[in-house]
């Protein structure tokens, strides 16, 4: 079970109300098993342990290795291991599976190929449902007013994570025409909460000297929070009429970046209009990215033990760990502004989820208020220098 703090920093979302006449009551728990691929990652790490510890169903991780399970290990939970692209260890997870929730991360490459084993897989385990996490993403970071889920796609965006979600999209939508599956694919925006990126991510980053806002964050953030996200996935697998469909989600509230970072900076002690910087005219990837993408990095990562590749991941955790500990850091005269970043902080447009509210009868669980007083209890219990962290060393 979580200990007390992180139980406060990221407490079970119970509060949403679900349309009657097409789910299940609380009381209800769900029948048969559901295969949460990616179960390592943010969002199906949470998955498992919302289902598992609200009872709602019988939950079967699936990660690519066998360390990558240590994050869930503290529930008594039968995992397996199959890589994504690995059809036959692929079917043998999925045994026994009725749904499958496809959470799986990675590289644009990762992202693509992975859709046909997942697929092939769940048909030929017997799954009836497969639910694909896709990305509000696919729409671009600064999508037209008026875009939703009937809007033209395009795989030529300046961002390949984009066009990468796009052709799994796509190839998703070949491969189900055979109806072996049913598919239902949900489009979440910036996903943010406990154990995120764009949580603890910036908080590092605000510590570390890196952080910014493109014009002061005043543009909209299409915010979905990690618990709302998982509400929409029960639904998707719930009601029946889902199949075939996609879904935009969100959170009710429209806010501003401004308004989802300054409760992390607030918490450490920051000024978020210390971090306003312009748009920049050009862009130019951060030499970390650079390297991350480089055939040359991926390779010698690949031919390095396992044990290596393990104890350099520590030894950059414990890197970040050490930066934490400082409760004083000058900013950085300049930063490195993304090109994603950039379009993202002057998006003008707040994504709708009506159809998600209309069909799967989803209202977001957690309101945003309550979803930043989870993250910043978690960066509490993460051991970030937080007010109260400090308050507590004196």
């Amino acid at each position: 079970m979580l200990c007390q703090a992180e139980a406060d920093g990221h407490a079970l979302a119970r509060s949403g109300r679900i349309a009657p006449c097409r789910c299940l009551r609380r009381d209800q728990t769900m029948t048969g098993t559901v295969a949460v691929l990616g179960a390592n990652g943010f969002i199906g790490c949470r998955t498992v342990e919302l289902l598992h510890l609200s009872a709602w169903a019988n939950v079967r991780p699936i990660v690519r290795r066998p360390g990558a399970f240590a994050s869930l290990s503290r529930f008594a939970i039968d995992a397996m291991v199959a890589d994504a692209r690995d059809l036959q260890a692929l079917t043998a997870a999925f045994s026994g599976c009725k749904y499958v929730v496809h959470a799986v991360a990675g590289d644009a490459r990762t992202i693509v190929d992975a859709i046909e084993p997942v697929y092939r897989a769940a048909a030929a385990a017997g799954v009836v449902r497969l639910i694909y996490l896709s990305s509000a993403s696919v729409h671009g970071q600064s999508p037209p007013s008026g875009t939703d889920e009937r809007s033209a796609l395009h795989d030529d965006q300046a961002i390949e994570y984009n066009n990468a979600k796009v052709r799994a999209e796509r190839r998703l939508g070949q491969l189900s025409r055979d109806d072996a599956v049913q598919v239902v694919v949900l489009r979440p925006g910036i996903v943010f909460g406990p154990r995120s990126s764009w949580t603890g991510g910036f908080a590092d980053e605000l510590i570390d000297g890196s952080a910014y806002l493109v014009d002061g964050g005043r543009g909209i953030c299409n915010s979905a929070y990690v618990d709302n996200v998982i509400h929409a996935i029960k639904l998707a697998i719930e009601v029946p009429e889902a199949s075939g469909q996609t879904y935009l989600i969100g959170d009710r509230e429209e806010i501003s970046w401004a308004d989802l970072c300054r409760p992390i900076a607030e918490a450490l002690g920051f000024d978020l209009a210390a971090v306003s910087v312009s748009a920049p005219l050009s862009f130019a990837p951060s030499w970390k990215q650079r390297l991350k993408e480089s055939k040359g990095y991926r390779r010698l990562v690949q031919s390095l033990p396992r044990p290596a590749r393990s104890g350099l991941k520590a030894g950059y955790a414990e890197w970040r760990k050490a930066g934490r500990k400082a409760t004083a850091v000058t900013m950085a005269p300049t930063v490195m502004v993304s090109e994603e970043r950039a379009l993202l902080h002057q998006c003008q447009t707040k994504l709708p989820w009506r159809k998600a509210e209309h069909e799967l009868g989803y209202r977001p669980a957690v309101s945003f208020e309550e979803a930043c007083r989870r993250s910043v209890g978690w960066l509490t219990f993460a051991g970030y220098p937080t007010c109260r962290n400090r308050t507590g060393e004196r």
